[in-house]
């Protein structure tokens, strides 16, 4: 897992006209906390902060005022609702060897058995513990030929070496359902059409 390295600036103003302006200028208003510590508040760039974190649980270096280097992970991430952009970000500090806990996205390869199966993700992120400088990007699960009624648990999925479960083992992550309800749905419509013709 590599790391994206971040300036960043200590913040004295507050509220919502200030992260309006930080964010007029192309930066994102950020918080930075744990380790018992004061929450630090930050001015990050916006457009190198939005790149760090199209990768999950991205390990941030950041640089803050020039004067104390230290690594974080997002943990919040708001974004307008409707134009996408950055509006704030809460960072967890971590330490190198330190374990946390995060969540990392369940991606899935092959296809369902013939069928028009439907798949449902029960989670769509796995929580796990893993070392603050090795947490996986994400998970890949075959559904390969998978048909109604079946189910993968937390426990059926292969982790990454060093990440354990941070979830019940018994937990359903994916089941495949049948698409009957909806195909009985369609009938009852047909149905219906043909009592009017015959009327």
């Amino acid at each position: 897992m590599s790391e994206v390295k971040l300036t960043a600036e200590t913040r004295t103003e507050f509220g919502k006209g200030a992260a309006r302006r930080i964010r007029r200028d192309s930066k994102v208003p950020g918080v930075l906390y744990g380790h018992g510590s004061d929450p630090l508040h930050l001015t990050l760039p916006g457009h190198d902060l939005l790149l760090a974190l199209r990768t999950p649980n991205v390990l941030i270096s950041l640089d803050i005022d020039g004067k104390t280097n230290e690594l974080a992970i997002p943990k919040s991430v708001q974004r307008d609702p409707i134009k996408g952009y950055l509006e704030h970000v809460d960072l967890q500090l971590v330490k190198r060897g330190e374990t946390v806990t995060v969540e990392i996205p369940v991606h899935t390869e092959g296809e369902l058995a013939p069928g028009g199966y439907l798949l449902e993700h029960v989670l769509n992120a796995l929580p796990v513990e893993a070392e603050a400088t090795h947490i996986p990007e994400s998970v890949t699960v075959s559904i390969e030929g998978l048909e109604a009624g079946a189910s993968i648990h937390a426990k059926d999925i292969t982790l990454p070496s060093g990440a354990k479960l941070a979830v019940d083992e018994d937990a359903v992550v994916l089941q495949v359902l049948s698409a009957q309800a909806e195909e009985a749905g369609e009938g009852e419509e047909a149905g219906e059409g043909d009592e009017v013709a015959e009327v």
